[in-house]
């Protein structure tokens, strides 16, 4: 209910504005000062942005693009600047005001969901506006989110028929065609979009190795007899530090660097990929040095994955259930 309509006067709300007990959200939309602040400027402010707006309007729009994909839990790629994203039924366009992008487009009425009393377009229509807006490379790490999430590669397709002649669409296709929910984080998306960048192979995920110990080692990436980890802070964080682990960080390392020991004795080379790997100058580097590795293996192994490590990868993906690309 608007706050005029609560008996809130004009001097009231200019000195709760003042005071900056309240933030304007949007234009004639105010938020909780202390609800924003505790709010993370890539997701959270841009989605509280994009309700806001959505509120404030009146002409039937929807939460899509980044918005949406934060509102449904989907995976992005940090943006430098982000914008609260909304989109309403029209001819193809776009413009930005203020920090909301507006969106003209087609969607069926069946694509928008319910989130949170929010109308948001669905997961598969907003892998595909993501990717139009941001491209192949953070495209790739909300749609293999998506696919996590249970949105099939068919989905995906119907959501891209629509789109047919827009700016972009090629790069949709690309992605659906390129998207793998085996990948299990936005790192590991990213250091697919590397290994295939290299142009050395086919590119193997979740790939399981029985290790002299009894254990299963599952690497993130195979090409041949070569594994690719990709590793992140997250491992060596406790969740309240936002990580993973309740292991203190040098045993995690160490435990890391025994796994690797053990991986490399069953006949794979192995190289370790970072998040500064995959973007700048860092980026020559890295394939430079993962170029060098895979030779180093093919000399040393082969090119082609050795009959053992395939039979032993069918068997223990048959029995701990995991799944192929879907």
């Amino acid at each position: 209910m608007d706050a005029l309509d609560l008996g809130v006067s004009p001097t009231t709300i200019a000195g709760y504005l003042r005071r900056r007990d309240w933030v304007v959200a949007h234009r004639g939309v105010y938020g909780d000062a202390e609800l924003w602040d505790s709010l993370d400027p890539y997701r959270g402010q841009p989605l509280m942005r994009a309700k806001a707006a959505v509120m404030a309007m009146k002409r039937g729009w929807v939460l899509s693009h980044d918005s949406a994909a934060h509102a449904l839990g989907l995976e992005m790629l940090g943006q430098e600047r982000s914008y609260a994203h909304i989109t309403r039924p029209g001819f193809t366009n776009a413009w930005t005001k203020g920090h909301v992008k507006h969106h003209l487009a087609r969607y069926r009425q069946e694509q928008v969901v319910d989130v949170e009393g929010h109308p948001t377009l669905d997961r598969a229509r907003t892998v595909c506006d993501v990717v139009r807006e941001h491209g192949l490379r953070a495209g790739l790490v909300t749609a293999d989110s998506a696919m996590r999430a249970g949105v099939s590669r068919g989905a995906l397709w119907e959501a891209v028929d629509v789109m047919r002649h827009w700016p972009h669409v090629t790069t949709v296709r690309q992605v659906i065609g390129l998207a793998d929910p085996r990948a299990e984080s936005a790192a590991e998306s990213l250091g697919r979009d590397f290994v295939l960048g290299l142009g050395i192979g086919d590119v193997d995920l979740q790939f399981p190795v029985a290790l002299s110990t009894g254990s299963v080692a599952w690497c993130d990436m195979r090409v041949g007899n070569h594994v690719f980890e990709v590793h992140g802070r997250v491992k060596v964080l406790t969740p309240e530090q936002g990580g993973v682990t309740d292991s203190e960080a040098r045993d995690v390392v160490f435990d890391e660097r025994k796994r690797e020991r053990l991986v490399t004795a069953e006949g794979l080379g192995v190289t370790n990929l970072y998040w500064e790997d995959f973007f700048g100058a860092g980026r020559a580097r890295a394939a430079e040095r993962a170029r060098a590795d895979w030779r180093e293996s093919v000399r040393r192994f082969g090119a082609v994955l050795h009959p053992r490590l395939e039979q032993d990868a069918r068997e223990l993906r048959e029995r701990f259930g995991r799944r192929d690309a879907g």
